[in-house]
């Protein structure tokens, strides 16, 4: 029900900002087309004056140049007039349809590919191995998954593809998790305690390396693209950390037992001494090092699996086209959850929503006397837990125009490397194996992203304030 509630919420406050602004401000009369038919990139008529009622300056400006830009509004000459245009940055309704659909046609092949080389890892016993490995640790976390039990194992495979930042693979390995999890939920329609856990988790996005975020800005110019490396590491972790404490406090879960703690630690340990390695390493060997380290244990992870099917002489291909088919059926399935969610967000984008809470932070921390450069940031902190895309896109604009080692644009990387897309998750997750009650499970991750979040800022402010 409360994801049912949220969903209707969104739909409604993207409706009634968007009449809002109809009817209210000035330019935004074509507010319905954008957020129906709109497509990103469209320029859309805000207003047009005669030269005459033009400021004196814009006026010569654009006697010199085609157009002027101020903020999100462009302005140019035609004929006898100055026309003010914006361009639309958010696809509307129909052409979000079409991406949901595209995207879940992108997820096909991967889909088909991983979840055919986890039926190869099952067959030959390595998703049990797993578990028995990770076993220990997970029945404390996950008490109500029996001991030994491969859905263990798939889970360990998507943490551990997270973890490397490989989020094609992290997907099918997650929604593998699921399907074993749902195998021995009592109520097919209502979220267990495993799932929850397992999603909360997984939504905080513990990475170790934020490969795609230092690829973007090294593609805009920072002088030190890694400069972000350590911070996201420890915002994610944090992230994760307190997704693990939200949630074993409404579980009941004892998290100070001897094992839990143990693993912990060890790998609290492991981390800080990742850290420290990869610290001392020159500019051009960590890029080299963030780059090849997580792709290349996802390919040795492969060739083991192959390696592990032909010794247990099973028969490799047909065991992977027995898993292949299993990942196209999941990607079609998963369609129009992906639609409804991804609608409903685009609404609120397009209406103008986020960017009235946006303005709305920025004068109530202005009004109280504290310095509001981590504003600039939030927009990728707002948007990420509805669109990865979007998140993305928000990062790369605050990097945009030289400003990738401002510090805006450092804070939006270290706010787009600390959590996961919690919407994004649910839809597809939970869609996956057809839960609808999603019970509290969408409080403890906005929860987990807001410590990610608070975290992001007071790092940024240590490292580049």
């Amino acid at each position: 029900m409360a994801l049912s509630r949220i969903w209707s919420a969104f739909i409604i406050i993207a409706i009634f900002v968007a009449g809002y602004k109809f009817f209210a401000v000035d330019g935004d009369q074509q507010i319905f087309t954008q957020m129906v038919i709109g497509k990103n990139g469209d320029s859309l008529k805000v207003k047009e004056m005669t030269i005459a009622n033009a400021n004196p300056q814009l006026v010569n400006a654009l006697d010199t140049v085609s157009r002027v830009v101020l903020g999100t509004l462009i302005y140019k000459k035609e004929d006898d007039k100055v026309v003010i245009i914006k361009q639309q940055k958010v696809n509307g309704i129909i052409e979000t349809c079409k991406d949901a659909v595209n995207l879940c046609l992108g997820l096909i092949g991967v889909m088909t590919l991983f979840m055919g080389f986890m039926s190869i890892a099952e067959k030959a016993g390595g998703i049990r191995f797993l578990s028995r490995i990770i076993g220990p640790f997970f029945s404390k976390i996950f008490p109500g998954v029996p001991k030994d039990h491969p859905a263990h194992g798939h889970m360990m495979m998507n943490f551990s593809a997270n973890l490397l930042g490989l989020d094609n693979a992290a997907t099918p390995f997650g929604i593998k998790a699921m399907e074993s999890l749902q195998e021995i939920n009592p109520d097919k329609t209502k979220a267990s305690n495993a799932q929850i856990m397992f999603l909360c988790l997984h939504a905080s996005g513990l990475t170790l390396i934020p490969v795609s975020i230092i690829a973007l800005r090294a593609a805009s110019a920072a002088k030190n693209a890694t400069d972000i490396f350590i911070p996201c590491m420890i915002a994610t972790f944090a992230a994760t950390i307190a997704a693990m404490i939200i949630v074993s406090i409404k579980q009941r879960i004892n998290l100070l037992q001897p094992i839990i703690l143990a693993w912990v630690l060890g790998i609290s340990g492991l981390i800080a001494l990742l850290v420290l390695y990869l610290s001392g390493l020159g500019k051009t060997s960590l890029e080299l090092f963030s780059g090849s380290f997580g792709n290349g244990l996802l390919l040795f992870i492969l060739v083991s699996i192959v390696i592990g099917g032909v010794y247990k002489k099973i028969d490799v291909f047909s065991a992977f086209i027995d898993g292949a088919r299993g990942g196209f059926e999941t990607a079609v399935r998963i369609i129009p959850y992906l639609v409804g969610m991804l609608v409903a967000i685009s609404m609120l984008r397009t209406s103008g929503t986020f960017d009235y809470i946006i303005d709305g932070i920025k004068y109530l921390f202005s009004s109280l006397g504290v310095d509001t450069r981590f504003v600039e940031g939030l927009p990728t902190a707002l948007v990420k837990p509805f669109s990865g895309g979007a998140a993305r896109g928000m990062m790369a604009d605050a990097m945009s125009g030289g400003r990738a080692d401002s510090f805006a644009g450092r804070l939006s990387c270290v706010l787009q490397g600390s959590s996961d897309t919690t919407f994004y998750v649910i839809a597809v997750y939970f869609g996956a194996v057809g839960i609808r009650n999603t019970r509290y499970s969408i409080g403890a991750m906005l929860l987990a992203d807001l410590v990610g979040i608070i975290t992001s800022i007071i790092l940024a402010y240590l490292f580049f304030g």
